[in-house]
């Protein structure tokens, strides 16, 4: 980092600091009349001598010396401009940022049942959309642990909580139907999520669950464990993914193919509901891959981490770099004005 401090001067024991730019607009003022001078004034002659026919002075030719003289005046603006700025007080900083922050631990907890093979997201099914919206909601957060859990008739943990969110989009990708029995268990996928928060240490605790069913197997309630997770301090979202009305299944015939039979869309929005309710979260009903892009960015903000930043600078002086250079300058001028470029009557 690099900046001009001024120029401090201490007057009757109270310090008297003059900005940078004051100095700038002053020093690039004399540097202007300086210039000017020098291309405006009268050549004054030091001593004359009378010829008495200006043909000798004619024919005399200037010599190599004097067609470099202008040197010392570009030495003399060149310290002087030199000096402005070691009265600017450049310096040189080195920056520190110190970050702290208190990570928010968060379960994904994803419905892997064959319902989710509906193609009402076109040109997509709903599994497909939401791994890619929660691959972009994983991108946001910072410094977050993210665990996942995927569900269908039981539930198993995916992926840990971890910092790691290369790991956990590699098993994200292998998720696909047929990893577990079909039904929709969401009170199991709920009590795993519970199970990997229960010892963390972190203040804030999320699951967000996504499904497009009705809890239909598994030996846990989805209130009873909305119960245990509020008691653990567990904030829970819920997710209901589809369009309302019947959906596009596709069908593998082994006669005719693939084919696509219409099923309607069964969502228990009010147990839903409830679970977000009872633990402090809140639900959401996706119709289209934008509303469920949108939920997940809800979520992102108003589940965020609070980081604090502590910037520490160390600067070094710089100023008599330029002093150095601008002294130097002058003497140069000076020892060359009465060296080399001497002028003799």
């Amino acid at each position: 980092m690099f900046r001009f401090a001024g120029f401090h001067l201490t007057l009757f024991e109270q310090e008297i600091v003059i900005p940078a730019m004051i100095i700038f607009i002053v020093g690039a003022a004399i540097i202007a009349l300086m210039i000017y001078y020098q291309l405006t004034q009268k050549r004054v002659r030091s001593a004359s001598i009378k010829y008495s026919d200006l043909k000798i002075v004619k024919r005399s030719a200037r010599t190599g010396r004097s067609r470099f003289r202008f040197i010392l005046t570009v030495f003399r603006i060149a310290a002087v401009a030199l000096l402005i700025v070691a009265f600017a007080r450049p310096q040189a900083g080195t920056e520190n940022r110190e970050v702290s922050s208190e990570g928010i631990d968060i379960m994904l907890a994803l419905d892997v049942s064959g319902s989710m093979k509906a193609e009402d997201f076109k040109p997509q099914n709903r599994l497909y959309v939401a791994k890619e919206e929660i691959k972009k909601f994983v991108s946001k957060r910072i410094s977050d642990r993210i665990g996942l859990v995927i569900f269908s008739a039981s539930s198993f943990t995916q992926c840990p909580l971890t910092l790691d969110y290369g790991v956990l989009l590699t098993f994200l990708d292998q998720v696909k139907f047929g990893m577990i029995k079909d039904g929709t268990a969401i009170g199991m996928a709920l009590a795993n999520g519970i199970n990997r928060l229960r010892e963390s240490p972190s203040k804030s605790k999320v699951i967000v669950l996504l499904t497009d069913g009705v809890n239909n197997a598994g030996q846990i309630d989805p209130l009873t464990a909305a119960g245990i997770a509020k008691t653990m301090g567990v904030k829970i979202y819920t997710i209901g993914v589809g369009k309302p009305g019947n959906a596009m299944y596709p069908v593998d015939d082994p006669i005719f193919g693939k084919r696509y039979v219409y099923m309607p869309n069964e969502i228990d929005e009010e147990v839903l509901t409830e679970i977000a309710n009872k633990t402090g979260g809140k639900y959401f009903r996706a119709r289209s891959r934008d509303e469920l892009s949108e939920i997940y960015d809800e979520i992102d903000k108003m589940e965020r981490t609070e980081i604090k930043v502590k910037e520490y600078v160390q600067y070094r002086e710089l100023f008599i770099l330029f002093v150095y250079l601008g002294l130097a300058l002058l003497v140069l001028e000076i020892l060359l004005s009465q060296t080399i470029f001497r002028k003799i009557p």
